[in-house]
């Protein structure tokens, strides 16, 4: 694939407008020790896919930056603003962490998306009832996310009566719903059905090309080839190998890559 701009940027050597920085990031289970000082760097269009065996940290890495899980240690920094953090890795300011989460927009593995409620209300409860954004408003933004990931007839549908893949898919349109500055997507396509992993990457593709910015974990190699501009390869909580999706997948360096590579191919 031809380098771009992005691309350059991605390993954190370019001048792009940085996205989001983590600088050290631990974690701990209690003696488990999942994250052990993992640094990366994203800048505005930059698509960062982060792979890795089971076990390896992916999920947890995604579940701190959002605080999902309460970081160990480390340092986190989204759109230039640091988010504060005591030295055992907790929250200083917990408004800041709420506003911080406004920018980041998360696409879980298991859709999460509120049974009781349809598509159209999935999409709309975070703007109107967090945000502040008038319900007309949040309505007709829906409307326009769920047709641009191909669900515009199944607004008033509840979850229940949608496939993996269209609930996958009106996850995205949710985390969309806010204007996040950056994308999380964490494995998007593990919980689907062979048949359906194709709609939801397809939308994923779209995302990227649009400049998106998105940390991504990932199974699929060779959508993280094709869609990537900087590949993350984590290794019992730390990065063993990284770079460009060419170097990375054609001309690994690291054993452990090399044989991960080889499982999965």
């Amino acid at each position: 694939m031809n380098s771009s701009p992005a691309r350059e940027t991605a390993s954190g050597t370019g001048a792009g407008t940085e996205a989001i920085r983590i600088e050290g990031l631990r974690k701990c289970f209690g003696e488990l020790e999942v994250l052990r000082g993992v640094s990366l760097t994203a800048h505005k269009g930059d698509v960062v896919a982060i792979i890795g065996g089971s076990g390896s940290g992916k999920s947890t890495l995604l579940r701190c930056v959002n605080f999902l899980e309460t970081p160990s240690g480390g340092r986190i920094v989204i759109n230039g603003e640091d988010i504060k953090m005591r030295a055992d890795g907790t929250p200083t300011h917990r408004k800041q962490i709420e506003k911080a989460r406004t920018r980041l927009g998360m696409v879980f593995q298991s859709f999460n998306l509120w049974t009781h409620r349809t598509l159209l209300e999935n999409v709309i409860e975070v703007p109107v009832h967090v945000l502040g954004v008038p319900r007309a408003e949040a309505i007709e933004r829906a409307r326009t996310l769920l047709a641009r990931v191909g669900l515009s007839e199944k607004a008033d549908t509840y979850p229940a009566f949608l496939s993996g893949g269209q609930q996958q898919r009106a996850a995205i349109a949710r985390a969309l719903a806010i204007e996040p500055s950056v994308m999380l997507f964490d494995e998007p396509t593990s919980a689907l059905d062979p048949e359906l992993v194709g709609e939801v990457l397809s939308v994923i593709r779209d995302l990227a090309a649009e400049g998106r910015t998105m940390l991504l974990v990932t199974h699929e190699m060779k959508f993280a080839r094709e869609v990537a501009s900087h590949v993350i390869y984590l290794h019992n909580g730390i990065i063993e190998e990284e770079g460009p999706p060419e170097a990375v997948f054609s001309a690994p360096k690291s054993e452990r890559l090399k044989q991960f590579l080889q499982t999965v191919a």
